[in-house]
This record gives structure tokens, C-alpha cells and sequence, in this order.
């Protein structure tokens, strides 16, 4: 067990949070969610003892062994995979180390050769001898191919390095485990295999995520990092949020009675507890909910950014066309070749790519702003296309760095300051926050800007670049909905696997051997046969290429 006893954290006057008591116990995965800035990750490095809180003790039950997933991906560079993984159960590695020292020593004494039989039979009742077996199993289970698993972290690439830190953390099956942000740089497949790793696993997990997927699959508690205070929750975040929801339509309805209200809540209760019976992930979620105390659910003091994408006119037969289009880079290969694409009325397209830097040269051609480009497109008359870019530092630099009033008014028909105010309020920048220069914004708030500047447009017709980059959770489930009801078309990228699902229609991935094309959701495009019978002649040919 993790106990958390009276911890508050201080810095000079502010007081990032106080009053903090909570327990966590095995069997349970705890998901910590808030706002950009509110203090999860500093939270995990007090659990970790990282940081020391200002008031308060954090204790664990004698003899468990906490592990915390670094987010250091140079620190064990010079160190071959396979012992970076073993690292994550450092008294195990050490011993390890030691007895293999002794013995490579010829010159070992009679103290030293007895000290080598103490440490095996203590490597025995850790089940040392199969460590390394182990860690293998770990390494390929998360996509790192065998022939990495005795090269030096140092030589793997970006998304391999992840996975070794994360089989690091995961080593041992430690009784506490830390992991902060776990599913960034991280594959569709790879996530997959975690979600359902860690729904099975029996000691303590607490983990910080913007993936809401993840958090559904995983959580069966959450643990709400808002205004001063720390609270947990039984439930995973779609329970938690719609739970909220719910709260705040009966608080408003002051013409229902306490009885009907509470109805209303075991009714919801049941209905999401049945729901979540249905995944193999969900029972220890499904347990929790039937213990529920309705007494300890809360309102949340959460505020929601207003996204809302309203078209000025219908789109008329012709959407967009793309014949034969081709992008090289820099070096002369192409990122795509021979692209033909044809939208329909009411499509939205998740476009998917081993290369990310495929899909953003798509977008800028089809956005206008590249046009260094073979073959062509075109857009019906009455489509008004906006652009949402994965780099938006032009739109907020040199001639750009202004107030937010300014900022905003440059993009509006109606230049009026108290429209431009009202504008700003529903993406959350109020008061005094309007006068912020927009060269110094953090990235989630030149994010909210730029959904501002697109819902002024009232366009038709998004091109959207991983919109999801520096949101919080709120502004997260905002654009979700956002995008959800729009009435006209999309062509998107994302890694936010909830926005995939919920928002796609038809599925489009950018091989080095042409499109694979589905009309499908992108739950059904991961698991078809058919597409992965595709994919892997579409990739299998580039490498014998």
C-alpha cells in the first residue's frame, strides 16, 4: 500500500496543492488527470521521493519495491539494452553485477567466493536466473526486434528508446508503479499491448495520461488534480467525466426533487457498470462501480473551452479531388507518390503514416502552403477550407507577437472588443488574460488560439495536424466534441486513439507503396485481417526494395 498523509507542496506564496490524503492499494490503477500546470507530474515526484513535499509523509508498506518510468531518454545511453531493462530492479542488477565480478576475478579470496554464494542464493529467491529471459520477453513484446535486445540504448532510435524505459519500469513486476505519460512516441500495437498488460496487473499502477483511450482501458480509480486539491474517484475518466456532466444538468434543474436526482444517478451507474462488463479489461472497473458511494462523487470544478466548428454555407457534390499528387523531401525521396484521393460529402478522413513527415506535407500542400509539388488538386467552388498545423510558431512570432485582442481581431469580420472578448472568454482566456502578448503563450494556449482563429473562419471543410498537441484533457474532450458534430469535412492526423475512434469514417494510411483505403472506423481498421494482410505486403515490399 501507498499512503499519502496530510502531503501539501509549496512554492514561496503559491500553493500548488494542500491537505492531500489518499491511499492506494493493490489491484487498483490509478489514473491522475488536470489541467496544463496543475501539478500531476510534480505530484508522482513526490510519490517517487524525487521532490519532498512541504508538509505531510508519503509511506510504503515495508518491503515493497516502487519503479518509476524515466523520462530521461539519454540517462542509460551507454549501457547495452538488456541491462538497462534489468536496471529496473536495481537490488536484482546489482546483485547480478557483484557475483559476476567475483567470479571473473582469478584472484578471488575465500571471503569473496562465500559472499558469491550468499548473493546467488539471494539472486535465486529473486528469480534472477531468469532475468534476462524475462526482460526479452518485455523487449518483444513491446516491438523492440531481438536483434536490438544486446546493442547500446545509444544506437536505437527515438520510439525504441521509449520501449526500453518502458520495459525498464515494467521489470520485476515492481508493487508500485509510476508512469508518467507511458503511451507517448508509442504505436498503436504497442499501446495495445499495455492497456491490456496493465489491466491484468495485480499490484498498484498510477500513471498520468492525456490519452483518454488508455485511461478507459486501464484505470479503475481517478485521481483529479484541481485548485489546490488532490481527490480520487472511483471510476475510469469517461465514468469520471460523464459523471460530472451529469451532476452539473441535475445541480442546474433546481425542480427535481433529491430522490429522483439520486435515481437518475444509480440508473447511470448501472448503465456504464454493464457497459463496462462487455471488456476484459473493465472487471476490476465493474467491481468498483457496484461498491460506489454516491455520497463521494463530486461536481468538478473543471471548465471546458467552447469548440464548436459552424459552417457559413453547405458544401455543394464537389468536396476535393487529388490527382496524381507527389512530395519529395529534401533529399530527393519521395514521401508520397501518385496520390489520388476523392472526398465525399460527409467524410472524415484519419490520415494514418509510419512517417509523420508524409502527412504533414500533405496537409500543407492541400492548406496551400507548399507548392513544391507533382500533380494537382482542386476544391469545389463552394468549399472554404482552414488549417489547423502541427508548427503554428509563424502565426505567433516577429509581426505576430501581440496581445490576444489584436491577435484575434486580425482574423475577425467583426472587430468590435467586447466580440473578440466574448470569443476569448469561451476558450478560456478571461479577464486580464486577454492582454497577454501571444509570442509568450504556452503551446496548449496557442492551440485554443488557433481553434479560435478557425471557428471565426466558419469553414466547411478542416485540415487538422495533430490538434491534439499541448491540450489538456479538458480541451481535449472539448475538440472531440467539436469535431464530432461538425457538419462538414475533415482530414486529420492524430495519435489521440478516442478522437480516431470516434471521429473517422474512412481511414486512409500512407504507405511507401501507395494508399491502403478503407471506409471504416479506426477500431476496426487496427484489428481487420484484411488490413493487416495489406499492410504487411504494402511495407514488406518497401524493405526488399
Amino acid at each position: 500500500m501507498l499512503s499519502v498523509n496530510d502531503v501539501a507542496l509549496q512554492f514561496g506564496k503559491r500553493v500548488l496543492f494542500d491537505e492531500v490524503n489518499l491511499k492506494f492499494v493493490k489491484g487498483n490503477c490509478y489514473g491522475v488527470i488536470g489541467a496544463n500546470g496543475a501539478g500531476k507530474s510534480t505530484f508522482m515526484k513526490i510519490l517517487s521521493g524525487e521532490i519532498e513535499s512541504t508538509r505531510g509523509t508519503i509511506e510504503i508498506t515495508p518491503g515493497e519495491r516502487m519503479a518509476v518510468l524515466s523520462q530521461n531518454h539519454f540517462a542509460f545511453d551507454p549501457y547495452p539494452v538488456m541491462d538497462t531493462v534489468i536496471m529496473g530492479h536495481r537490488r536484482l542488477y546489482d546483485i547480478m553485477r557483484e557475483k559476476n565480478a567475483i567470479y571473473d576475478n582469478p584472484h578471488a579470496t575465500e571471503a569473496e567466493s562465500l559472499r558469491a554464494a550468499e548473493l546467488e542464493g539471494e539472486f535465486g529467491e529473486m528469480n534472477g536466473w531468469m532475468a534476462e529471459s524475462d526482460a526479452a520477453e518485455l523487449l518483444s513484446n513491446l516491438g523492440v526486434d531481438e536483434s536490438l535486445h544486446y546493442k547500446l540504448v545509444k544506437d536505437l532510435d527515438g520510439s525504441d528508446r521509449v520501449k526500453v524505459l518502458l520495459a525498464q519500469a515494467l521489470f520485476g513486476a515492481p508493487d508500485i508503479l509510476l508512469m508518467d505519460e507511458p503511451t507517448n512516441d508509442l504505436d498503436a500495437e504497442t499501446t495495445d499491448w499495455l492497456c491490456n498488460f496493465l489491466a491484468d496487473y495485480q499490484n498498484i499502477v498510477i500513471v498520468v495520461s492525456h490519452d483518454r483511450h488508455f485511461l478507459d482501458m486501464v484505470c479503475t480509480h481517478v485521481v483529479d488534480v484541481d485548485f489546490g486539491k488532490i481527490r480520487m474517484f472511483t471510476g475510469n475518466y469517461t465514468f469520471w467525466y460523464e459523471t460530472s456532466q451529469l451532476l452539473s444538468r441535475q445541480m442546474a434543474d433546481k425542480n427535481k426533487k433529491t430522490e429522483q436526482k439520486r435515481q437518475e444517478m444509480m440508473d447511470f451507474i448501472a448503465r456504464f457498470s454493464a457497459n463496462a462488463s462487455k471488456s476484459r479489461q473493465a472487471t476490476s472497473r465493474k467491481k468498483a462501480l457496484e461498491k460506489l458511494n454516491l455520497e463521494e462523487m463530486q461536481i468538478s470544478m473543471r471548465r471546458y473551452p467552447y469548440i464548436a466548428f459552424k459552417p457559413e454555407r453547405d458544401p455543394g457534390d464537389v468536396i476535393l479531388e487529388v490527382e496524381n499528387l507527389s512530395k519529395k523531401n529534401e533529399a530527393g525521396e519521395y514521401l508520397f507518390q501518385n496520390l489520388y484521393l476523392r472526398f465525399n460529402k460527409g467524410e472524415k478522413i484519419a490520415v494514418l503514416s509510419r512517417n509523420a513527415q508524409a502527412v504533414t506535407a500533405l496537409f500543407n500542400i492541400l492548406a496551400g502552403e507548399d507548392t513544391a509539388y507533382e500533380g494537382s488538386f482542386q476544391y469545389g467552388q463552394t468549399i472554404s477550407p482552414q488549417y489547423l498545423p502541427n508548427d503554428n510558431s509563424a502565426y505567433f512570432s516577429g509581426d505576430q507577437d501581440m496581445n490576444l485582442i489584436e491577435w484575434l481581431r486580425q482574423f475577425s469580420k467583426e472587430k468590435d472588443e467586447s466580440f473578440i472578448r466574448g470569443f476569448l472568454g469561451r476558450m478560456l482566456f478571461g479577464g486580464e488574460e486577454v492582454f497577454k502578448r501571444s509570442g509568450v503563450l504556452s503551446g496548449g494556449e496557442k492551440v485554443r488560439c488557433m481553434m479560435s482563429k478557425i471557428m471565426l473562419a466558419n469553414p466547411n471543410f478542416l485540415i487538422l495536424d495533430e490538434p491534439t498537441n499541448h491540450l489538456d484533457l479538458e480541451s481535449i474532450t472539448a475538440l472531440n466534441n467539436g469535431m464530432e458534430e461538425f457538419t462538414g469535412n475533415i482530414i486529420f492526423t492524430s495519435h489521440d486513439y478516442q478522437i480516431l475512434d470516434s471521429v473517422a469514417n474512412r481511414i486512409i494510411e500512407i504507405t511507401p507503396n501507395g494508399l491502403i483505403d478503407q471506409y471504416m472506423t479506426y477500431g476496426e481498421y487496427l484489428h481487420s485481417d484484411k488490413v493487416l494482410n495489406m499492410k504487411a505486403r504494402m511495407y514488406e515490399d518497401a524493405l526488399m526494395a
